[in-house]
């Protein structure tokens, strides 16, 4: 279940209504799919894929989005670091980035134009869809594993259009306590 905080506000959501509620104005959604044995984490992409094939099916039809994969990321990928720092950097793209959570944990900041910052905390279960221009970045949690479906409205993908002066060096990524502090009392940031 995934953990919702906003420093500003010194508020920490972790009821899926609630977080629906909160991310609503952002254009964001929320959902928790069932894990039920329909398939096991470590199963093939092919095999995950037509696990969920309904939902995917119904989001295509909902969202517009023309393909689906599986990408998986584990501390033995080569390359980590450096796919890592495309992505924990504050960045947009002209689609939306849509992620069914299988396995592992990751953390999304938020930095929306008419409102806070906040992270959310993903985890095996969720379902998170951050719409076209949000400003964003994502990070892996400690154990730095994640298998997710990428579901995407055009077959070549998205590229990260990385913000000018953007925050993300501000804000510790930290997947459980406090995600953050606020920017008068920041403790430093963990170096890259």
């Amino acid at each position: 279940m995934a953990t919702l905080r906003i420093p500003e506000q010194s508020r920490t959501l972790s009821d899926a209504a609630e977080i629906v509620a909160f991310l609503r104005p952002f254009g964001m959604t929320y959902e928790r799919w069932p894990l039920e044995e329909r398939v096991s984490p470590d199963a093939s992409s092919d095999q995950i894929l037509a696990a969920y094939a309904p939902e995917i099916d119904e989001l295509k039809r909902r969202g517009g989005y023309v393909t689906a994969d599986v990408i998986n990321v584990t501390p033995d990928t080569p390359g980590l670091d450096a796919l890592l720092n495309k992505f924990n950097k504050e960045h947009r793209h002209s689609e939306d980035e849509v992620r069914f959570i299988i396995k592992g944990q990751g953390l999304f900041h938020i930095h929306p134009d008419d409102g806070p910052v906040f992270s959310i905390t993903v985890q095996a279960g969720d379902l998170i869809t951050v719409p076209r221009g949000t400003r964003h970045w994502f990070d892996l949690c400690a154990e730095r594993t994640i298998r997710a479906i990428r579901l995407f409205q055009d077959v070549a993908g998205w590229t990260p259009e990385y913000v000018d002066g953007g925050v993300h060096g501000d804000y510790v990524p930290m997947c459980w306590g406090p995600s953050y502090l606020p920017p008068r009392t920041l403790a430093p940031a963990v170096p890259r």
